[in-house]
């Protein structure tokens, strides 16, 4: 089969690009790689535009930051195609920051929480109490969390 040497073959990228075809297969499904097929005989291939390299790396980047495969697709295929839009792109952005935020602060929660329940173990258990009851357990959670917060 004779190539275009511009376009990659899918190994050839999945190399160049450091990740696995089946990633490239499923990014390819949603749009959000430039490609093209080609009959060789009884096949077809799928070529894939260089610029596919740097696709993949920028997906990679912004996946990283808690952005959708879906959210990626519209953002990236506009800057490609010269119609980015800033005012777009810090909407975007300062959304998945809110909802960041909002996550922190859940976890935070959970950590307060999961602390001050270590903490009640320790105690005890330097205090030689290796039994429990439940009523005691939920007596020294209750008073060391807020009245809202379940134990």
């Amino acid at each position: 089969m004779k190539s275009d040497p511009a376009f990659l073959l899918i190994g050839a990228l999945a190399k160049q690009a450091n990740t696995t075809k089946d990633t490239i297969r499923h990014y390819d499904e949603l749009g959000l790689l430039r490609s093209r097929k080609r009959q060789a005989g009884s096949r077809l291939y799928t070529e894939f535009h260089p610029e596919c390299i740097e696709r993949i790396e920028i997906i990679k980047n912004i996946k990283a930051v808690g952005f959708s495969l879906n959210e990626i697709k519209n953002g990236l295929n506009d800057y490609y195609d010269g119609n980015f839009s800033i005012d777009k792109r810090m909407l975007a952005v300062s959304e998945k920051l809110a909802q960041a935020k909002s996550e922190q602060a859940a976890l935070t929660n959970v950590i307060n929480q999961l602390t001050t329940r270590y903490r009640v173990l320790e105690e005890m258990k330097s205090n030689n109490n290796t039994l429990l009851s439940k009523d005691e357990w939920q007596k020294r959670i209750a008073e060391l969390l807020p009245s809202d917060t379940p134990s």
